[in-house]
């Protein structure tokens, strides 16, 4: 098994938004802002070779939506999904396994993209099964007036139209040695992939915890739509992570790819912070 980060670009969002009822006194100190109160965040996907299958986690923002919808989150940064892949000599024909952790648009959004003429959406990853959990496809093509704006239908529904859609209902293992658990607080059913490689638990994080920053428990995003149950789910998992040692993986820590957590008197806090490669 390989693992590889994928950089999908940058895009900027509100620092309030980011880091809800914490003042920004506090979190700015984590996690520095422009004048606009406008922090940094990666896109960073994940691709899993393990021979035959190679599993894409998540694919960024793509390039279809338009100008004034792009203008809004100052998208930034030289990587995208295609010259990334091409780096490793992957191109989105290699992609076997698509593992979409939720179908916000900033996740989902790479999923699909334009045909040549701009005549009809095609899915980008043409030889890929496409999963996600069952409870967020229900939620995501019914969506609530808190989160409809971040479920584009050109994201969603093109996935199912072309036959590629798998949906997962509960915890599973997808291939040997990747697993996922699903999480309810940031969204409905947000799947989480579990990574076991050289005898380490590699986490990919998602929006549980968008950046090391989140690791403190009352550092939730105004975005969740269960902050209660963010705030559980967060804390068994740390508490879990820390006993375990597993390494997390952060989709939108501009800074920083993995770390481990370990308790102290405050709660569970990072322990140390590394690249992916550095495994």
């Amino acid at each position: 098994m390989k693992l590889y980060p994928i950089y999908t670009g940058n895009l900027m969002l509100d620092g309030g938004a980011m880091f809800g009822v914490v003042p920004k006194v506090m979190w700015s100190k984590l996690y520095p802002c422009d004048e606009n109160n406008l922090c940094n965040w990666s896109m960073r996907c994940l691709l899993i070779d393990i021979g035959e299958r190679k599993i894409l986690i998540d694919c960024g923002i793509g390039d279809k939506q338009s100008k004034k919808f792009m203008g809004h989150y100052f998208l930034n940064g030289e990587e995208n999904l295609d010259g990334s892949l091409a780096k490793l000599g992957f191109s989105v024909d290699d992609i076997t396994d698509v593992i979409l952790t939720h179908l916000h648009f900033d996740h989902a959004g790479g999923a699909i993209r334009w045909n040549e003429d701009k005549t009809d959406y095609i899915p980008t990853f043409n030889n890929a099964i496409y999963r996600t959990s069952k409870q967020q496809w229900e939620w995501a093509t019914h969506p609530n007036n808190r989160e409809k704006a971040s479920f584009l239908k050109e994201n969603i529904l093109p996935i199912k139209e072309k036959g590629t859609l798998k949906l997962i209902d509960s915890e599973t293992e997808i291939y040997p040695g990747i697993s996922v658990r699903l999480f309810h607080g940031h969204t409905e059913g947000q799947v989480i992939p579990f990574i076991q490689d050289k005898g380490k638990t590699i986490v990919y994080m998602a929006d549980l915890l968008p950046s090391t920053a989140h690791i403190p428990l009352p550092y939730v995003m105004a975005y969740d739509t269960r902050p209660l149950m963010t705030l559980d789910e967060k804390e068994k998992f740390l508490n879990e992570a820390a006993e375990k040692e597993y390494i997390l993986f952060f989709e939108h820590d501009i800074n920083n790819e993995c770390c481990t957590v370990k308790q102290t008197e405050k709660g569970v806090r990072i322990k140390e912070a590394f690249a992916l490669s550095e495994i």
